[in-house]
């Protein structure tokens, strides 16, 4: 037996490489067609509402829905390539938080209309 062969292989890094950064809309690229398609769906607009009054950004897991995990899944990148929503990295949890300033530098008013109608 060769003394290759009992050898320990080469030293691997341990781990997940790190993940590349989610593609986000600019605010100059943000539409309001983009976002008034992306809040016409009210499963969308309770991600928003609840995204809203988080103080934190909130795991995609923290949101309970009526859906299949891939359907929840879509809504999350409708709201993104919106520009609604920015998603993250946090280690192996992707995180959400609402883009409210972006979405009020172009339609002004409207997550305040959306909360004020849901109640």
């Amino acid at each position: 037996m060769a003394s290759s062969d009992t050898a320990p292989s080469a030293a691997r890094p341990r781990g997940r490489a790190p993940r590349p950064p989610l593609a986000h809309p600019a605010r100059a690229d943000i539409s309001l067609q983009g976002v008034l398609d992306a809040l016409a769906d009210p499963l969308r607009r309770e991600i928003v509402l609840r995204l809203a009054a988080s103080e934190a950004p909130m795991r995609c897991g923290a949101f309970d829905a009526p859906v299949a995990l891939s359907t929840l899944t879509h809504h999350f990148h409708v709201l993104r390539e919106a520009g609604v929503i920015r998603q993250f990295y946090d280690g192996t949890a992707k995180l959400n938080e609402l883009r409210a300033d972006d979405v009020e530098a172009v339609v002004p008013g409207l997550l305040g209309a959306i909360a004020g109608a849901a109640r």
